[in-house]
């Protein structure tokens, strides 16, 4: 697993937690669980061809075939029968989790329109932090051309830290485009 962010997590980010921090043990430094990527997809159930569309989509963008969530049970107020599909989710570990996060932190949420930072207000306040996109145009691999509505997607980053300021830490040493305070 060769990838810039995870080498540059390995070779410095750990000595700068370590120090930040005083932790007593390697074990005690935060790190990347898995980062995973969810969408709700309301019409879906009436629309298939929606339903692909946003597979594709997540295909392209993380490099994994999403799984797509079905519906429990019927809700009459907001037109959902039993077991009909309304979301995709995708979990990305590993190797395939730093790319994503690398092409999110320098390529995808820059070309957000008048971006200035994400807010540091969105941890859980157990170091996971939850960022929500209002469209998938942002990332390079969909073409404008192509997509028939735009539809946005959560996204949630889960790590070992134990608390939301080592999270942050780390994620501010991950590159990630904080808005300052």
């Amino acid at each position: 697993m060769e990838n810039s962010l995870y080498k540059l997590y390995t070779e410095k980010i750990c000595q700068e937690l370590l120090q930040e921090f005083n932790y007593k043990n390697l074990h005690e430094i935060p790190k990347l669980i898995k980062i995973t990527l969810n969408r709700g997809l309301g019409e879906a159930g009436e629309n298939t061809k929606a339903l692909e569309k946003s597979i594709d989509e997540f295909t392209l963008i993380t490099g994994q075939k999403p799984i797509v969530t079905k519906s429990k049970k019927a809700i009459a107020g907001f037109k959902i029968r039993e077991n009909i599909p309304i979301g995709l989710s995708v979990t990305l570990r590993k190797e395939k989790m730093y790319n994503f996060l690398e092409k999110l932190v320098n390529l995808s949420l820059p070309r957000i329109r008048d971006f200035r930072g994400i807010s540091t207000q969105k941890f859980d306040g157990r170091g996971n932090y939850n960022l929500g996109l209002k469209e998938q145009l942002i990332f390079p691999e969909i073409d404008y051309n192509s997509i028939d509505k735009i539809r946005g997607m959560n996204i949630t980053i889960v790590t070992t830290a134990k608390s939301d300021e080592e999270s942050l830490s780390l994620l501010k040493k991950f590159g990630m485009p904080f808005q300052a305070q």
